[in-house]
């Protein structure tokens, strides 16, 4: 079995949306990213990435290429996924924790869970999306962006 972790970072900028877990969630701003800055799927990806010893996502979907420019992060996930099962492996299990404290994230997980198990060609009860508030600390506690940590547990298919 491999194990991989992801982190990944965004700030809040112009816009009427999030994309977190494939889901648009309506909010007061958008995401400053080169993608749709699905932070949770990117978290997910480095992890995947990572248990494969293959880098990390800017690696495989470079910013500097304008051919991601706001791209769905979900082509990504399904990439990870492509190359997760030409090395052997399928997936164990993974967890992504989101942390913010706008937008509220618990009435999306359910669809979030079936976006990532469906990319990743797995059942949902392998899927786990929670979220925390960082109790008004930090960046995402003063409403600047979100964060996402990603684990994934690979093992041979």
């Amino acid at each position: 079995m491999r194990i991989g972790q992801g982190v990944d970072i965004h700030a809040f900028g112009p816009g009427d949306h999030v994309m977190i877990g494939g889901v648009r969630i309506a909010h007061s701003h958008g995401l400053v990213a080169h993608s749709d800055g699905d932070v949770a799927l990117h978290a997910l990806c480095d992890a995947i990435l990572g248990a494969l010893a293959l880098g990390d996502i800017g690696r495989h979907f470079p910013p500097s290429d304008d051919r991601w420019r706001d791209a769905d992060s979900r082509v990504f996930l399904r990439h990870c996924a492509a190359l997760m099962r030409e090395q052997g492996f399928t997936l164990g299990n993974a967890d992504i924790s989101i942390v913010c404290e706008v937008p509220k994230i618990a009435p999306h997980t359910a669809a979030m869970r079936a976006n990532l198990a469906a990319d990743l060609g797995c059942d949902t009860g392998k899927i786990s999306v929670k979220a925390t508030t960082s109790e008004k600390l930090g960046f995402t506690g003063r409403g600047e962006g979100i964060a996402a940590f990603a684990i994934a547990l690979l093992i041979v298919a």
